[in-house]
């Protein structure tokens, strides 16, 4: 696949312009799936939030309000009841997958379970755009910082990319350089810290930083 991973969704014109270098073709030709799954994970989401980012509501213009040529759901915790032979026609079919915040291990939980996480590496040309625990649940830890799903086993996740991301830098009162930080020490592992204005591109296993805002790199 090919990745942006952001911590609050496609928000300037750097970032923009990424996402259509990623896609090949303008986003109105595009046609995008919705996965809200991570919300169900995470205490401060719930109904109203999937609502507004499935129907492209406010708040939601930096990722599904981006002007799709199209807009599908793909609610992962649906799809191991359907069979694979139903919804693996979908995500072949489809541009780009949205994937919201929330809980990246309860997201990685449901990777597992439905199948697309082994789906990923047959999709080379599909675009995966990831806001805060969608772009999270790519890396090989979380930190035990962002583990919000009581089920979790523990803070690791998918490990598609060899990075970690410390998200939503300075939006929060907790999420200071100082404590990302102190969460990058902890992992051990290289990682960056990303404000809203800032992402990640990943293309045949490359990162590159795409941002007009601030971010920092830990570890090598």
């Amino acid at each position: 696949m090919k990745l942006l991973l952001t911590s609050g969704g496609v928000t300037n014109p750097s970032i923009a312009a990424a996402l259509v270098r990623l896609l090949g073709k303008p986003i109105a030709e595009c046609h995008a799936l919705c996965v809200p799954t991570a919300q169900w994970g995470h205490p401060m989401c719930g109904p109203q939030s999937v609502r507004g980012f499935v129907a492209a509501g406010p708040g939601f213009q930096h990722l599904s309000g981006l002007g799709w040529a199209s807009l599908g759901v793909l609610e992962l915790t649906a799809l191991p009841t359907i069979g694979a032979e139903r919804w693996v026609p979908w995500v072949r079919e489809a541009d780009v997958l949205l994937v919201d915040g929330g809980d990246a291990t309860y997201l990685c939980h449901w990777m597992r379970e439905s199948g697309l996480a082994d789906l990923l590496p047959e999709l080379p040309d599909t675009v995966w755009v990831g806001v805060s625990a969608g772009s999270m649940v790519l890396t090989p830890r979380i930190g035990t910082l962002f583990v919000e799903w009581p089920s979790a086993p523990d803070d690791r996740t998918l490990g598609v990319v060899d990075f970690s991301i410390f998200p939503h830098l300075n939006a929060f009162p907790t999420n200071t350089p100082a404590e990302a930080e102190r969460w990058a020490a902890g992992l051990g592992a290289p990682a960056y810290a990303i404000d809203e204005q800032t992402a990640i591109t990943v293309v045949d296993g490359v990162a590159e930083v795409v941002s007009e805002g601030r971010w920092t790199k830990f570890g090598s």
